[in-house]
């Protein structure tokens, strides 16, 4: 029987994944993980603690932040009608009171709870597709609708989601090389632990024995693209070989990331999903946005704060 337990970080180097860092996580041996990047608007997903998927996403803005931490995926919602809410109604002046599934429903084809129901946070998809990726959201997290549709059949209820906010990536490719990248800081929260950072570089080379550009890195940190920079190749550009694998930097440490085993959990045998078009009242955004989600028959005190339980969410 394969030993999940243990299994590396991977990165297929695919044209799909080619330019794409990889987060320094331990996703779950077994079973599906989400994992969410604010500063790399990605998420990844991860089968059996092997990387499967990687999607672009829009995020919350600075003052509607996604909320970071570990959640799970809840129930799910088909081809929602979205029920307008009363003030905007009354902004519209049109008598229109909900818009039914279609290429105009700022949810697109899927919503896919995303943490407990008081957060009002989702993963869904989007009438305005050139959205993806950013930091525009109310709070929810925005895909392309066919990535949505794709994402939803992939994830079951329960499974784990943790939201992340790493300013940088440090990958080793299947040549030996590192590979670096940094990015932006949507939500000003200067946490980029470059100490960490430089000490896993230290410790990587002196296992290896490669020598690494210590400008190019000092030049990644400031500039914080997001594009990998190889700071061991001859060039600074260089060339990805074989497949990327993430380093345990934020440890400061010069090792693979790993997957762990799971705690023992109750995971329901069945996903929690709605009745084809059940009726969902949001606030949206004019490019398709969203700023809550519940059913129809709930009140909003105040944005992304739901009143109440809701066991379908």
């Amino acid at each position: 029987m394969k030993k999940l337990g243990f299994a590396l970080l991977t990165l297929s180097a695919s044209s799909a994944f080619a330019a794409t860092s990889v987060p320094d996580v331990s996703p779950i041996a077994s079973g599906t993980h989400v994992v969410i990047n604010i500063p790399q608007q990605r998420l990844f997903l991860y089968s059996d603690g092997k990387l499967s998927k990687i999607y672009p996403v829009a995020v919350g803005k600075a003052m509607t932040q996604t909320n970071i931490g570990s959640h799970k995926i809840g129930a799910k919602a088909y081809n929602p009608t979205w029920h307008i809410p009363k003030s905007i109604q009354k902004e519209l002046k049109n008598g229109v009171t909900s818009v039914p599934p279609g290429p105009k429903n700022p949810l697109g084809p899927v919503f896919v709870r995303l943490g407990h129901p008081k957060l009002g946070l989702g993963i869904h998809g989007t009438n305005a597709p050139s959205s993806v990726p950013g930091v525009r959201s109310h709070g929810c997290v925005r895909m392309k609708s066919p990535d949505a549709l794709q994402f939803a059949k992939a994830v079951s209820t329960g499974s784990p989601a943790d939201v992340i906010y790493q300013m940088a990536a440090l990958n080793e490719d299947g040549a030996g090389n590192l590979w670096l990248a940094a990015y932006r800081d949507p939500y000003n929260k200067k946490n980029l632990d470059t100490a960490s950072l430089r000490k896993s570089i230290a410790a990587w080379s002196k296992a290896s024995g490669k020598a690494v550009a210590a400008k190019r890195i000092d030049a990644v940190l400031k500039s914080r693209t997001g594009a990998l920079n190889c700071i061991t190749c001859g060039s600074a550009k260089g060339k990805i070989s074989g497949e990327l694998k993430s380093l345990a930097w934020t440890s400061g440490s010069g090792v693979l990331s790993k997957a762990q085993e799971a705690a023992k959990t109750t995971i329901p045998d069945e996903d929690q999903i709605l009745p084809e078009g059940s009726e969902i009242e949001i606030d949206a955004d004019a490019d398709g946005g969203i700023q809550t989600l519940m059913p129809k028959s709930r009140t909003v005190s105040q944005p992304d704060a739901v009143q109440g339980e809701d066991n379908l969410f």
